[in-house]
């Protein structure tokens, strides 16, 4: 059976666990880049290190949050031109994709290396951590375009419907990630610049494999040069549908620099060391939860371009109550065993495993209802309904998460910061239910009214 036409066509749970383990392999050995590097640098440099790393995030994210609006954004797009069996236009897509990557990704390097200094204080930075992530950052803004390039064009791969290839993308990179952060920091002696260039170069070997991939014959989709051209039209709507998860990734650096402020303000460079463990352990729960959007994005994305509704009220809900058994899980570690989790990054400051481990209890508590929350977000998404996604994905991160920042520290100091983590969990998920209830009202509608179409012989 064609790769795209499974799809439409194979079992919805066969279909989603064959999408989502590969992807949430992919997403898991994605987020060990940056975890891999906070366990180095906390045992090898300490917590100050950490810190340097937890400030230079909200730039990283920044970076990631432009491969997301061309890479997420292109692949819905060609999820469902594939749906409409136009293979053409899919190339197309793909083509712009890559030239805006290539592009956005050096104009990044670029304007991160001039201004970094002043950038660093705006996140947050001590004069004691400065050094540190100076350095961290300098050596991973060299590696923008590797890091653009294979997360961007990795969904591609999974669009056209073979997971597998993209989970050895990230395999490859976090792999050799894990390998070469020991090898600089301990036997080098490079400290925290020896972690930046571990994570360059495991970056720059994936972008090398995507590129192989698409250039070596084993694609459905090819790569052809007219295709390289920006077409106006083609950057709008890969802009558009990408905007949700872009605007959920500069909300999440905003979040960083508010949170980074808000730290040092009630408790130093130690609380932004703690909230630096906290967000890696967080961010190993919920990139299975990311895995699962992007296992189920093709499938619904492929049957709403179908008009098979029915495959994707049932793809959405599988998808939802995969990711709640995730995050219920993780709720039970987290709960039971905080300070063991702290202790992986670094096992010598009991003040900074202390505090990380209240920390992670208080900001976690609601973390069973997230995996529902991210799920029906990224389901607008996939159905090509980007202000939707936008509102859902903003509400968590954005109008109720940073207000809660500002407000509760005022009242519960450091505690406050992070009870605001539960309290905007909570009314997301309220505003999500209200949401994603009205669109399953629809598919049921739309379901009805093609079967009443349908010939009785097809029926």
């Amino acid at each position: 059976m064609d790769r795209s036409k499974q799809l439409g066509e194979s079992s919805i749970p066969a279909l989603l666990l064959n999408f989502s383990i590969p992807a949430i392999t992919g997403m898991l050995v994605n987020a060990l880049y940056n975890v891999v590097d906070r366990i180095f640098v906390g045992r090898g440099v300490g917590s100050q290190g950490i810190a340097g790393i937890t400030v230079g995030f909200p730039l990283m994210i920044i970076i990631m949050a432009f491969g997301m609006l061309i890479g997420l954004g292109a692949t819905s797009l060609i999820s469902i031109r594939l749906g409409e069996q136009k293979k053409e236009e899919a190339e197309l897509i793909m083509g712009n994709a890559l030239t805006l990557l290539v592009a956005v990704s050096l104009v990044i390097s670029a304007c991160g290396l001039i201004f970094l200094d002043p950038l660093l204080i705006l996140f947050g930075a001590s004069k004691a951590i400065m050094p540190y992530a100076r350095q961290y950052l300098s050596i991973i803004l060299w590696g923008a375009v590797f890091q653009g390039i294979g997360f961007g064009m990795n969904n591609f791969i999974r669009a056209e419907g073979n997971p597998r290839i993209a989970m050895f993308t990230m395999l490859i990179g976090a792999i050799l990630n894990t390998i070469l952060d020991p090898v600089f920091i301990f036997v080098f002696n490079m400290g925290i610049g020896g972690a930046a260039l571990a994570t360059i170069l495991s970056q720059m070997v994936s972008a090398v494999w995507v590129l192989y991939y698409f250039l070596g014959g084993a694609s459905l989709l090819k790569f052809h040069l007219k295709n390289l051209k920006l077409r106006t039209p083609v950057v709008n709507k890969i802009f558009a549908i990408g905007s949700a998860p872009f605007a959920m990734q500069l909300a999440a650096s905003l979040l960083n620099i508010i949170l980074n402020n808000s730290l040092r303000i009630y408790g130093g460079d130690i609380a932004i060391s703690a909230m630096g463990i906290i967000n890696s352990i967080s961010m190993l729960i919920l990139m299975p939860i990311f895995g699962i959007n992007q296992g189920a994005q093709p499938i619904i994305g492929y049957n709403y371009g179908a008009r098979k509704f029915d495959r994707v009220k049932k793809t959405l809900g599988l998808a939802i109550a995969a990711a709640t058994c995730v995050v219920i899980i993780g709720f039970i570690v987290t709960q039971l065993f905080p300070s063991s989790l702290i202790r992986m990054f670094n096992n010598k400051d009991k003040e900074l495993i202390s505090l990380g481990a209240r920390g992670l209890r208080i900001f976690l508590l609601l973390l069973p209802v997230i995996g529902f929350q991210i799920v029906s977000a990224n389901y607008f998404q996939a159905v090509g309904k980007p202000r939707h996604a936008m509102f859902l994905s903003l509400s968590r991160q954005v109008i109720l998460l940073i207000p809660s920042l500002l407000i509760l520290p005022r009242f519960f100091g450091l505690d406050g910061i992070f009870m605001a983590g539960p309290v905007s969990d909570a009314g997301s998920s309220i505003l999500t239910g209200i949401w994603i209830l009205s669109e399953i009202r629809h598919l049921e509608r739309q379901n009805s009214e093609n079967l009443a179409l349908m010939p009785e012989t097809e029926k």
